[in-house]
């Protein structure tokens, strides 16, 4: 399986702010959308991502202040990314050696998805289902 089938099922919606937000645009949004991270946008190119995680370590560094500083203050500027084609296995290696939970899906330089790490055990979860089953059929028909 691969991303794209992910994403046909999650949906391809991606959900981003712009260059030049503050980290208090972007708390609002993780926290209304209920998500983990965002894409930060430079026009229609990823500029960066920042995440809850992100959020919480500036808040614990420099207090509330860090709310009012500009994004990219905080913000991941070498983005880990992947295509369509990626397969789920390698996109869950990709995320387990780089230690990280969300992964922008690119395709010809556009932004068209994410994925988070919940949806690859999802869909790996998915996967096992459909093999044990297809044991079962083999099984019971031999």
């Amino acid at each position: 399986m691969t991303v794209s089938h992910i994403l046909k099922t999650k949906g391809d919606e991606v959900i981003s702010l712009q260059v030049g937000c503050t980290v208090s645009d972007v708390a609002k949004i993780l926290g209304e959308r209920r998500i983990g991270a965002i894409p930060i946008m430079d026009g229609d190119k990823i500029a960066g991502i920042i995440s809850e995680r992100d959020v919480v370590r500036g808040l614990a560094i420099r207090g509330g202040d860090v709310l009012k500083d500009d994004v990219s203050t905080l913000m991941t500027k070498s983005v880990t990314t992947c295509a369509t084609t990626t397969t789920v296995r390698q996109l869950m290696e990709m995320m387990t050696e780089r230690r990280i939970r969300h992964v922008p899906i690119v395709e010809g330089g556009k932004l068209v998805g994410m994925v988070t790490i919940g949806d690859v055990v999802n869909e790996r979860l998915h996967e096992t289902e459909q093999e044990a089953e297809a044991l079962k059929e083999y099984i019971a028909s031999a």
